[in-house]
């Protein structure tokens, strides 16, 4: 009798420790817009009843019932949504138009990049991303792991974080470079080469904290700096395989088509900038379910700090480009992923992306879709990118219908990580 006893009390113990204790209160808060954009659709009328940090409960106003003593915010006008998801993000990085990444790499002492940083992770958040995939601090070693932990323990305001750490690149491919050849400069991210070096270097930056790993497959080392490809097919399915066998993602950069080859047929989870696509590659992509993430702002912003008037001046070849192997991806169906590589630009305006991608031709309602739910897919984030019961309450609002007009994301009025309030309604 004893043993059964022991067996009930255990039984029922986790349930004792998940009901409230004496004295304390659970936080309601209802939040009344406009209209809710839950991820997948949009529906008018609808609210949002946050329970602590989860979703208690959405739908029709007459389904809620709201508890005695909720916290009530009334958001006309406004759309609610998911809390953004940022694809491509460097917070170690600041715009190139300020500091050349050469001189912000060699220059900017590590303490003054993490302060940086600090700032840029509060700017990210206020704008509506709650959660960011970080693809390498370009020099500024694990201090993302850091920075990571510390919004993770509250100490500062920040988005979610996946993170890369150095990101791994071929010998001799990536800068800084100098004319003086016996010069050890800071390299923007960890060399490797073969087999075994790849695997050693993967499963150290996996040690150091990375969530994904980012691989260079391609890069401006050719002849007269031409972009090729800097890892063999072989390489690269080594970090594949190593990354996976750990369960995690591999992102790969490519910007040529023979870069994006082999890079698909490595099996990379998603591919970041895609110049180099074709319609065969677009198709090959969509057959195998990997990702394009497409950092159209980057190239735009490239452009402009080179002198480049848009609206005034002809589109430049490489913003041109653009457009061309966006449109392809998305005739091939491509599954789109919102990044922007901001860092290049401004942290904070990183809606910036979602605009261009509304102008290059991708539906509004997809664009929010992109920065949501499949977002959360493609990285796996369990719990987030849409508003339903028991999912995680990141929610954002913005003042009008970004379904209708994508530059609505310009606007937040509302923001909210983990049912905490950082950017209080307007």
């Amino acid at each position: 009798m004893k043993i059964i006893r022991l067996v009930l009390l255990l039984s029922i113990l986790p349930c004792l420790q998940l009901a409230a204790q004496p004295g304390q209160t659970v936080n309601y808060t209802l939040l009344k817009p406009d209209r809710v954009f839950d991820g997948k659709e949009m529906h008018t009328g609808w609210w949002v009843l946050v329970k602590g940090k989860r979703i208690a409960s959405v739908g029709e106003a007459a389904a809620i019932k709201v508890p005695a003593g909720a916290t009530v915010i009334e958001l006309k006008g406004s759309t609610l949504m998911p809390g953004l998801i940022e694809g491509h993000s460097h917070l170690f990085l600041h715009p190139y138009n300020e500091t050349s990444w050469d001189n912000q790499v060699l220059t900017e002492s590590r303490a003054e990049r993490t302060a940086r940083a600090v700032q840029h992770a509060k700017a990210t958040l206020l704008a509506g991303f709650t959660t960011v995939r970080d693809l390498g601090t370009e020099g500024a070693a694990y201090d993302d792991v850091g920075l990571k932990t510390a919004i993770n323990k509250g100490i500062i305001p920040g988005p979610r974080m996946l993170v890369a750490t150095r990101a791994i690149v071929a010998t001799g491919s990536y800068g800084p470079k100098s004319d003086v050849t016996d010069l050890n400069l800071v390299k923007g991210a960890e060399e490797a080469d073969g087999n075994e070096g790849i695997s050693r270097v993967v499963r150290s930056q996996i040690g150091h904290g990375a969530d994904v790993v980012k691989i260079y497959a391609d890069y401006r080392w050719g002849l007269n700096d031409t972009t090729t490809p800097t890892f063999t097919l072989d390489e690269l399915k080594t970090a594949v395989q190593v990354a996976n066998t750990s369960g995690r993602q591999v992102v790969m950069h490519s910007s040529t088509e023979e870069g994006m080859r082999r890079a698909i047929t490595a099996g990379a989870h998603t591919i970041e900038h895609g110049d180099g696509g074709t319609p065969e590659l677009f198709k090959l992509m969509k057959e195998k379910g990997i990702a394009l993430c497409a950092t159209l702002a980057a190239t735009e912003a490239y452009n402009t700090y080179a002198g480049w008037k848009k609206g005034i001046d002809q589109d430049p070849a490489s913003v041109k480009n653009k457009k061309y192997i966006f449109s392809e991806a998305l005739k091939a169906g491509v599954t789109i992923c919102m990044g922007g590589d901001v860092g290049v630009y401004a942290h904070g305006d990183n809606a910036r992306e979602m605009l261009l991608m509304v102008e290059y031709g991708m539906k509004p309602i997809d664009v929010l879709r992109s920065a949501t739910s499949v977002n959360a897919e493609v990285f796996e984030l369990k719990g987030l990118g849409n508003i339903k019961p028991i999912y995680l309450a990141d929610i954002v609002a913005v003042n009008g219908d970004p379904s209708v007009d994508i530059k609505a994301l310009k606007q937040v009025t509302l923001v909210m990580k983990d049912g905490i309030i950082y950017q209080p309604g307007k």
